[in-house]
């Protein structure tokens, strides 16, 4: 679904902004012995196990069963196929959550006023998230709106909180890598190349839940400051 009038924000609005926090959060991580950098050329993408304890991934998956609903992605609904998974802000103000929150924004060394609230999400068998990027496409009907509140999406981290009997997998579908769910395992990636623009490599999906259920959350961060 495409805007019927020309955007106030050119496609690469935030190109220098990427490009500068994307070189802060390379140095920071490259500098931490806790994470592991993936192998690959075109996608900037790190793992740090044990990031969260059992108890802490028990916990979380009880908030994210207390606020999960039917999830969206922007123009599309639960309907439609594309992400049938449930997903929910858990609550930014709950001092568990912005506990982990801040942990997070450690991490990366991003500014915690970039990052968006933390969202829970839960996979039963079947319900999958099809390949998709998380940054924001130029000449969609959100497209203003989101720049307007935040900017591009810069990195995306992700925690998974629990073992997954079957399937389930978070694979990277341009890259060809598959990762398979380990409670208290976080990934981070670099939505954008080295220069600031966005990457296409970046094209990842929740594979469906074969047997058992997926728990994971998810907390994104934007270019300038996020409303």
């Amino acid at each position: 679904m495409t805007t019927d009038t020309k955007s106030k924000y050119p496609p690469n609005a935030d190109q220098a902004r990427l490009k500068k926090q994307g070189q802060q959060v390379r140095e920071r991580l490259a500098a931490n012995p806790q994470v592991y950098k993936v192998p690959s050329e075109e996608v900037e993408l790190f793992a740090v196990g044990d990031f969260m304890t059992p108890a802490e991934c028990a916990k979380m998956i009880e908030l994210i069963d207390a606020t999960a609903k039917p999830s969206k992605v922007f123009d599309l609904d639960y309907s439609s196929g594309y992400r049938t998974s449930y997903s929910g802000d858990v609550d930014p103000h709950d001092p568990f959550v912005k506990k982990i929150s801040r942990r997070i924004d450690d991490l990366l060394g991003v500014d915690p006023s970039h990052g968006e609230t933390v969202q829970g999400q839960r996979y039963m068998p079947g319900q999958e998230f099809q390949p998709h990027h998380d940054w924001f496409y130029p000449d969609t009907s959100y497209w203003d709106f989101e720049m307007s509140r935040g900017g591009q999406r810069s990195f995306t981290t992700m925690v998974f909180l629990n073992d997954v009997e079957a399937g389930g997998t978070t694979d990277f579908t341009e890259l060809g890598i598959a990762l398979e769910p380990k409670p208290g395992v976080l990934l981070a990636w670099n939505n954008a190349t080295p220069d600031g623009l966005t990457n296409t490599k970046t094209m990842h999906a929740g594979r469906p839940v074969t047997a058992g259920c997926k728990y994971i959350i998810t907390k994104w961060y934007r270019a300038r400051e996020w409303h």
